[in-house]
């Protein structure tokens, strides 16, 4: 039986990929610093996935079990697994690789030179490649040259959206039916598997873009516009009809920017935007603004959702007037629970909202599209 070790049992971590896995036959351990998580992972070793979608079911996951991410065990796992994957947040990735470095010295200690893999199954671009790097820190040139001959770190796009609710039994997991994984065909090390919502793409990039493009950038617009007008739930904040209008057309607008940049069909790609828009109004999702909302420095950021859309699409000379409400209100959130949107508003108060754009996003004060973004900022004030 093929071994995978799934870093991060959360959410998406148990209700998306590890359920995958787990589906496809493999066993699938997964790795937390949370111990209640660990412990009972270890005590019951299954749980129900929950399909909350129009047609709703069950999916009953089994033979699984856990490991502290930081414990000596790990690294034995990592000796001897065919697969690792990660659902940990794009920021977390420097703090594990240390431990997937200890792993993979310890599989080359081991003498263990079947193929095994690496992949991360983040909101981001490029993210394996990320960790790799980070990976790459903490080996020697002998172990660099063992990883780059055994082990490939895959890039992937992932697509399924896994709210937060609260079951009496604290492994079950919430996630809609539609579902969708994307991993770079090229940088996979050995023979390909075969699992059910696993496809081996050519050329990812169009597929990590399009997803950025559209479901991460709406969903963030939704967060951050719903924020601002008390909405609890990416449901009700779509469900407000100026909302709603604006994400539409935003995600209409980046879909434009993507069939310039890639050359997609723009019929198939506008019923991909109509179906991206019908996942957001789910009824049956509580996915709730705070949590798509949070981190908002890192949606910021040059490569991430809110401006590397508005940024391509405005490159080609097409209209933006609705993907430029991102960053004003990504600008706006002020979740005291959130450190990064404590910092950010620190930021604004000390230095003001044009030094705080360039310092995250890069957009400077020269940049066309950061007058009319502060626009927006200062209009959204009176909401």
């Amino acid at each position: 039986m093929k071994q995978a070790i799934q870093i991060g049992a959360g959410n998406i971590g148990r209700g998306f990929i590890g359920a995958l896995l787990s589906q496809a036959g493999w066993h699938v351990t997964f790795a937390d610093v949370v111990e209640p998580i660990i412990e009972a992972l270890n005590r019951d070793h299954g749980y129900t996935v929950h399909i909350l979608d129009k047609d709703p079911g069950e999916i009953a996951i089994s033979g699984v079990d856990g490991v502290i991410s930081t414990s000596p065990d790990f690294a034995k796992k990592v000796a001897e697994c065919d697969l690792i994957t990660t659902a940990v947040g794009p920021n977390v990735l420097p703090i594990i690789a240390k431990s997937i470095a200890g792993g993979i010295q310890a599989r080359k200690a081991a003498g263990n030179t079947a193929p095994m893999n690496v992949v991360c199954c983040e909101n981001g671009l490029r993210t394996t490649t990320r960790l790799k790097n980070e990976v790459l820190k903490h080996l020697s040139q002998e172990e660099t040259a063992f990883l780059d001959e055994h082990i490939g770190f895959a890039d992937c796009a992932v697509d399924r959206i896994c709210p937060k609710p609260s079951f009496d039994n604290i492994l079950d997991a919430a996630v809609e039916r539609y579902c969708e994984w994307d991993v770079e065909a090229a940088a996979w090390k050995g023979e390909k598997p075969e699992i059910d919502g696993l496809t081996f793409a050519d050329n990812l990039m169009a597929y990590l873009e399009r997803k950025l493009f559209t479901l991460n950038s709406g969903h963030a617009i939704c967060a951050y516009l719903g924020y601002l007008k008390g909405c609890k739930t990416i449901k009700d904040s779509i469900a407000d009809g100026a909302i709603g209008a604006i994400v539409h057309a935003a995600i209409s607008e980046s879909g434009e920017g993507l069939i310039r940049e890639f050359g997609f069909d723009p019929a198939v790609h506008h019923a991909y935007v109509e179906k991206i828009f019908a996942r957001y109004q789910n009824p049956f999702l509580e996915d709730e603004v705070l949590r798509v909302g949070r981190e908002p420095i890192r949606k910021l950021e040059a490569g991430d959702r809110l401006i590397k859309p508005l940024v391509t699409t405005a490159s080609y000379g097409l209209p933006v007037d609705h993907l430029l409400f991102g960053a004003a209100a990504a600008l706006r959130f002020d979740c005291p629970d959130d450190p990064q949107s404590v910092e950010l508003q620190k930021k604004l108060r000390a230095d003001g909202p044009a030094a705080a754009l360039a310092a995250y996003s890069g957009l400077t004060a020269e940049d066309p599209l950061t007058g009319r973004i502060l626009d927006i900022y200062r209009a959204l004030a009176v909401i």
